[in-house]
């Protein structure tokens, strides 16, 4: 079920009286482990602030009675109908009161391991936790979950709230057991524990008064603990930040809607939007039915609904940001993400998944995966996947720029969702922009690229092939250059336009300042690929060779050349690819001659979705060969002579 957010009450505790402006407005999730008495806890405070009408109370009562079952406080919150039946939440709930010092949006968040996601919904939309625990259960492998999400999403407030207390006799060992055991937990996740409170909500005890029962407990109450709570920093007072929904044409107009998420704007004020860099001025507030001109809104503010006109004709669309120009959003090819995996595949490197930020929406790829955190147990461990409720640190190359900040800058503008399969599989924070800020578009920039004279058609019919990059990548002694010159010779006879770049060759001159550890590698690769993306759009094709053993700096050479591209797995055995070596390589590395060799000490990750795979122990190079052109004939690259260009896919 997927999930939504219902409003089950209006302001309590003073019902007659409207909730004012300028007081804090906290958002606070409620989480924990499936039974821990969430909805229970949420009713009783309703009932404690005189939120909940007489009508109401024994509206539910008849139901109960209706039922054959005794009545429960989390009928209030669990609304739906399958939640009644199975007696578990499913869907958030946002219920808004009043504490002495501010207003609170409580926000029910489901526990059950299958409804992570809708949990997910919940807390990030929050400022502060408070985190359930049984009593008599104590801390379990899903209470730890819940609170490593709460750090990945970015909550820093936490109040603990041992529920239950009635099942262990309101006994202080007990309670102080999962007290320490819960805020050393929590503390190794940087989570700020404001206070841990023994409750039995249920009957009361710890919600709005302390009982007699806990006489070994002098620390706040529930309702305390939530009108201690800071509230986030308003998002009036973050830079301006408006996601563009959709651009109208109405009249001569051309109108801009979105969401005025962070900070304010008015008329007259200089814009930007982010990724694309164009700049205008606002023209007008737009709002229907018009008013006079005397009338027309001048300012618009955080959480406001947006239509501008601006004062020049740019070309604008929906997902980009705008913002002012001296307070942008950065524009991001790749990002770092803190996230939490929801979907039964595994996340790998060289996953395909869409990445949501705001309005917008990309293609991307993982290219690195970083620490994996089973949060179960608290236990980081190096891995090339990421696997169903665990969470990992994640880059992701994007195939084109998105306006992005980091969560710590805006919240707002942090978070991000990725779509695997069609639904929603993960979400998590931008923890950082990992490529240089691409806030220098090229008309800022006044670069502007030269379209060459002649068409692809052209050169098609002049060498009678399309422009491709052929990728050969194995281990040392596997024959990929072997290969590459004899796809070379061959081309070339047949009047094409081959050219080899092998990663060695390059390494005397353009790559000569690079080494060999992962980063200069993977630099080493993507100036291979820059250039091979180069030359193919100039009718080439290009057959690169080299070792490029990192599946991760593979995976950006493919999103650089895009199109057109064909990586092949040049595959031997190490014993056949030593007995290849003319220069000795291998024996050096086994001596210790030469650090990081591939294949010695340093591994070499072969690609799991090769365009092909050649055993060059099993297949000749010229037969090897003709398996290349095969692949280029069959993706329309190659034609037979004599066939002109419009007759092919090129």
């Amino acid at each position: 079920m997927s999930a939504t957010v219902t409003t089950l009450a209006t302001p309590l505790a003073t019902p007659a009286t409207p909730l004012e402006e300028g007081r804090p407005l906290v958002r606070i999730v409620i989480v924990g482990h499936v039974d821990h008495g969430k909805s229970t806890l949420i009713g009783r405070l309703l009932h404690e602030t005189g939120g909940i009408p007489p009508e109401k109370l024994e509206s539910l009562k008849a139901i109960s009675a209706r039922r054959g079952m005794p009545f429960e406080w989390s009928f209030l919150l669990d609304s739906l109908q399958a939640e009644r039946d199975q007696g578990i939440t499913i869907d958030t709930s946002q219920i808004r009161f009043r504490t002495a010092s501010r207003d609170i949006i409580l926000i029910d968040a489901p526990g059950h391991a299958e409804f992570l996601r809708n949990m997910i919904t919940g807390a990030a939309q929050a400022d502060a936790a408070l985190l359930l625990i049984d009593a008599a259960e104590g801390v379990r492998d899903q209470t730890r979950r819940h609170g490593y999400l709460l750090h990945l999403l970015g909550v820093k407030q936490v109040a603990v709230v041992v529920n239950k207390m009635d099942r262990i006799g309101f006994a202080e060992a007990g309670f102080r057991a999962i007290e320490n055991e819960i805020t050393s937990y929590l503390g190794d996740l940087g989570l700020r524990v404001s206070t841990v409170i023994p409750i039995s909500a249920r009957e009361g005890d710890g919600v709005s008064a302390n009982t007699a029962r806990t006489p070994w407990y002098t620390g706040p109450t529930v309702l305390a603990a939530l009108d201690g709570f800071d509230a986030a920093r308003a998002a009036q007072d973050l830079p301006l930040r408006m996601p563009v929904q959709a651009v109208y044409k109405f009249d001569d107009r051309r109108i801009v809607a979105g969401r005025i998420e962070t900070g304010s704007l008015s008329v007259g004020d200089d814009v930007v939007f982010q990724p694309s860099g164009k700049a205008a001025q606002v023209r007008s507030i737009e709002v229907w039915p018009a008013p006079a001109p005397a009338d027309a809104p001048r300012v618009l503010h955080a959480g406001q609904p947006a239509g501008i006109t601006l004062d020049r004709e740019i070309f604008v669309e929906r997902g980009e940001v705008l913002s002012t120009p001296a307070n942008r959003p950065h524009a991001a090819r790749q990002i770092r993400v803190r996230l939490f995996w929801l979907a039964d595949e595994p996340l790998e490197i060289g996953s395909q998944v869409i990445a949501r930020l705001a309005t917008s929406e990309v293609r991307a790829t993982v290219s690195a995966i970083h620490d994996v955190i089973d949060p179960g147990h608290l236990s980081a461990f190096e891995a090339r996947s990421i696997g169903r409720n665990q969470v990992g640190e994640i880059e992701l190359t994007l195939a084109r720029p998105i306006a992005a900040d980091p969560y710590g800058v805006n919240p707002r503008t942090g978070r991000v969702a990725l779509e695997f399969g069609g639904r929603i599989a993960g979400g998590g924070l931008v923890i950082s922009i990992v490529e240089r800020e691409l806030a220098a578009t090229p008309s800022t920039r006044n670069v502007t690229p030269v379209a060459s004279a002649v068409s692809a058609t052209e050169r098609a019919n002049r060498y009678g092939h399309g422009g491709a990059v052929v990728w050969l990548t194995g281990l040392s002694g596997s024959g990929k250059s072997t290969i590459a010159k004899v796809l070379e010779r061959r081309l070339f006879e047949r009047g094409g336009l081959p050219t080899l770049l092998d990663g060695d060759t390059l390494r005397t001159g353009l790559n000569a300042d690079l080494g060999f550890s992962d980063a200069d590698r993977a630099e080493n690769n993507r100036r291979l690929a820059e250039i091979a993306n180069f030359l193919k759009h100039q009718g080439n094709i290009v057959l690169v060779a080299a070792v490029s053993p990192s599946a991760t700096a593979r995976a950006r050479v493919r999103e650089i050349v895009g199109d057109a591209f064909f990586e092949v797995h040049v595959s031997a055995p190490l014993d056949v690819c030593e007995a290849r070596d003319p220069k000795g390589l291998y024996a050096k590395a086994r001596a210790g001659e030469l650090k990081g060799f591939t294949g010695i000490d340093a591994p070499y990750e072969a690609p799991a979705a090769a365009e092909l795979v050649i055993e060059t122990d099993r297949v000749g190079i010229e037969a090897a060969a003709d398996r290349v052109e095969q692949v280029l004939a069959h993706a329309g690259i190659l034609r037979p002579r004599g066939e002109s260009a419009d007759d092919a896919v090129i």
